[in-house]
């Protein structure tokens, strides 16, 4: 920053020449693929999808509309674009609306270059600076996104006559950078059409002022589609004036929803109490989340959002280390009990249909976890491995499993059983190899252990029922 020009003569003797923010973009985005660059860091499952077409607007120099369902990342690609931009751009000094110094928009930019020439003070805005947002709501007005005479500037003495007097909005604000408006849909129809101009001449004109300020922007949009529940619409002359309309998707397969999950969830607690969370966990919690995606019971034009699977991988982690707390053990290992907790995450992350009884959430939620269970059970094992299991509860044996059961107990319990520990260890090992001989060999059984009761309950082998306290009970 110390070695750049800081005045406009300096700046003109430095061979200086500004360009469009759309060219920049592609100018940068062009050295991005030439170099190998990873273009969007932390974004899962869209390479070969979502990043072609966004790659591709920015080449064609488009407006960018993000259409998908709740949770897809779209307003985190949104706000990833500004590394498209320059380090830093040279405007005058004090500009509201980044005037570029060789060709100033504002009244104050012109006056000031005309008045101080060459000396004219620079500054240089980060790529952060020329960034805007702003969430669509039905009470945004056209003074909000354009601007409106400043009625303050108007007492100070100044006429309303002049240029002086106008105070502009976000649109203006974000000259030669991306102004992005969240949830399009929901910005009233009126203010849909003030973008018209915005979008196809790329100008403003505020309160019957003859100025017209020809901006130079990169506009970007997110919505939902457009059968969402009650919500508004996109008015058609705004989508027919938008370059590209980049479809985003939920992931694909189960191991990318894994990914992105172990990604954004918060899984180091601290060292507290350490909590392991297995493979198969993960892959339940995320089938839950799959199987909601295909319910006839969910709102399918509302979407169940990834944040779904993250806020459940919170929750089970969260009563694993209460779990832990109230059994003294200091490293504890997520078990399917954990996955009772989870309906307060799921909550608000789907929406029931419109058929559905709205107090049946927690219910549905139950029976995805169910059916999680059973697809991944059925994926590692076959009911008849564990004859043994089931012939102990149909003699009139059962098993206490919960939160107000450790490990220890729990694995005693099943200790009486012939032949089920070594057939226990066998299938832990195949299970979880890197875990099985580890430090948490213990919860990690006992884990595998409530996987098998629960996938034996799920085929209609074992009967599952609460009990007294954080208990449950496997049996006849």
């Amino acid at each position: 920053m110390t070695d750049r020009p800081k005045t406009l003569g300096e700046l003109r003797d430095s061979g200086y020449a500004p360009v469009s923010v759309k060219t920049e973009m592609r100018r940068n985005l062009i050295r991005k693929l030439r170099s190998g660059e990873p273009l969007f860091p932390g974004i899962v499952g869209y390479d070969e999808t979502v990043l072609p077409q966004i790659q591709n607007a920015i080449l064609s120099q488009h407006d960018m509309l993000f259409l998908g369902l709740r949770g897809q990342g779209k307003t985190r690609m949104l706000r990833m674009l500004t590394q498209f931009l320059d380090d830093a751009i040279p405007v005058v000094a004090g500009s509201e609306i980044n005037d570029d110094p060789l060709a100033p928009l504002s009244k104050y930019a012109r006056d000031r270059i005309a008045s101080e020439g060459d000396d004219c003070p620079i500054e240089w805005a980060g790529r952060d600076a020329r960034y805007h947002e702003k969430l669509a709501t039905p009470d945004v007005t056209i003074a909000d996104l354009i601007g409106e005479v400043d009625l303050i500037k108007h007492a100070e003495g100044r006429h309303l006559s002049s240029e002086d007097v106008m105070h502009f909005g976000l649109i203006p604000r974000s000259h030669r950078g991306i102004f992005c408006m969240n949830e399009l849909p929901d910005l009233s129809p009126k203010i849909q059409v003030g973008l018209f101009n915005v979008l196809e001449e790329r100008d403003v004109q505020i309160r019957g002022f003859t100025v017209r300020l020809p901006l130079d922007l990169c506009l970007v949009f997110s919505a939902n589609p457009e059968d969402y529940t009650n919500r508004g619409r996109i008015v058609t002359p705004l989508k027919d004036r938008i370059g590209s309309v980049v479809r985003t998707h939920y992931p694909l397969s189960r191991e990318l929803g894994i990914e992105i999950t172990c990604e954004n969830a918060w899984e180091d607690r601290g060292d507290e109490i350490r909590v392991v969370v297995p493979g198969f966990m993960r892959e339940i919690l995320e089938e839950t989340s799959r199987l909601a995606r295909t319910s006839p019971h969910v709102n399918q034009a509302s979407g169940v959002s990834v944040r779904m699977s993250i806020a459940n991988l919170e929750n089970t982690i969260s009563n694993a280390e209460r779990r832990g707390l109230l059994h003294g053990e200091p490293v504890c290992v997520a078990r399917i009990s954990d996955l009772s907790h989870i309906a307060a995450s799921s909550r608000g992350k789907m929406e029931l249909a419109m058929t559905e009884d709205t107090g049946d959430e927690d219910y549905l939620v139950r029976r995805l976890v169910g059916e999680a269970v059973k697809t991944i059970f059925d994926e590692w094992f076959k009911p008849k491995q564990f004859r043994a299991l089931v012939e102990h509860i149909e003699t009139g044996g059962s098993i206490q499993t919960g939160d107000g059961i450790s490990s220890q107990q729990l694995l005693h319990q099943l200790g009486s059983i012939p032949g089920l520990t070594d057939e226990l260890q066998r299938v832990t090992e195949s299970l979880e190899p890197e875990l099985a001989n580890s430090d948490v060999s213990t919860g990690l059984l006992a884990s595998v252990a409530e996987f098998i009761l629960d996938g034996l309950h799920c085929h209609n082998r074992l009967n599952k029922k609460p009990s007294t306290g954080n208990a449950t009970t496997y049996g006849l």
